[in-house]
């Protein structure tokens, strides 16, 4: 195990190398002068135009600035934003706790509801039941999650009056744009959990454990949902880095603060070294997730670690 989580740990290596290479590309191999960009909507003389170049360091080779780039970034130096003067690393550390806390919410919601509805389907299968949940499964795939986060404020908020709208802070606040993040990608999870379960309980050891009088509930619980976890513990790590890219959008439609609010904001005003400190943070979460579920899913089954 020691062996194949060293050897997962440097296979991430190039990986983050890669993403880090792409994000500096970002800035550098887009057309036009990205210091001209950044400054389009001032009245600026041309010597501020290189007092701020000199300040990026982009009159330097591109080698050197890629190098000082990744020499900061592995310090935690993503630069300072062009908008606020404030360290980028200090912008993203200040909002990514409330993204952290849409996606973790939204992928309980996920959980939770698509492996309820996947198991239930299983368990009828070729049932009225089992057509009713995927078809809801269906739906929710094909809604897209801004109109579902919008009919969620008209039914909820602007009706009912239950949940806030707008804003962050509160777990009230929460709430809407969890379920909105959430429910998209338990219909996926639904789908899956119900395919891998009618294949698991095909299994001869299934109808053993029916045969030897096993209750039916242990049945499912015991034998059949643990051997159908593998394909969902991957789909599961996959869906963290969809909801957190998700959050974009929810984090706009509820005017909820965090990293997808601060990003969309940078790109309005042309803050690239605040655009490019986000898209890195964000692509080693992800790369990290799906270490940890590579983990998992080798400690669920052995064979991996020893193929792999």
């Amino acid at each position: 195990m020691y062996a194949y989580l060293a050897r997962r740990l440097l296979s991430t290596v190039p990986v983050l190398l890669a993403v880090s290479l792409l994000v500096f590309s970002m800035l550098h191999l887009v057309p036009g002068d990205p210091v001209k960009l950044m400054l389009s909507e001032f009245q600026t003389s041309p010597e501020q135009i290189e007092r701020l170049r000199a300040q990026l360091h982009f009159d330097e080779p591109l080698p050197n600035q890629f190098g000082r780039f990744l020499f900061g970034a592995l310090q935690g130096d993503l630069g300072i934003s062009i908008r606020t003067r404030r360290p980028v690393s200090a912008e993203i550390m200040d909002n990514l706790p409330s993204t952290l806390q849409l996606t973790l919410a939204g992928l309980l919601v996920a959980g939770v509801t698509g492996t309820t509805l996947g198991i239930l389907a299983a368990v009828r299968h070729r049932t009225w039941a089992d057509a009713a949940l995927m078809l809801i499964a269906l739906l929710g795939v094909s809604m897209p999650s801004f109109w579902l986060g919008l009919l969620f404020i008209f039914l909820f908020s602007l009706n009912l009056r239950w949940f806030p709208a707008t804003g962050g802070g509160e777990l009230r606040h929460l709430v809407l744009p969890a379920l909105t993040l959430g429910l998209g990608a338990s219909a996926i999870l639904a789908r899956l959990t119900r395919s891998s379960m009618l294949e698991v309980m095909r299994q001869e050891y299934i109808t053993t454990a029916r045969a030897k009088g096993v209750r039916e509930f242990l049945v499912i619980a015991r034998h059949a949902l643990k051997n159908a976890l593998i394909p969902m513990v991957t789909v599961f790590g996959l869906q963290f880095g969809q909801l957190m890219a998700g959050a974009v959008v929810i984090e706009t439609v509820f005017s909820r603060p965090g990293i997808g609010r601060l990003i969309v904001d940078a790109i309005l005003t042309k803050d690239f070294p605040l655009v490019q400190g986000i898209v890195l943070v964000v692509a080693t979460s992800y790369v990290m997730v799906n270490l940890m579920v590579d983990m998992i899913y080798a400690y669920l089954d052995p064979r991996i670690r020893y193929n792999t």
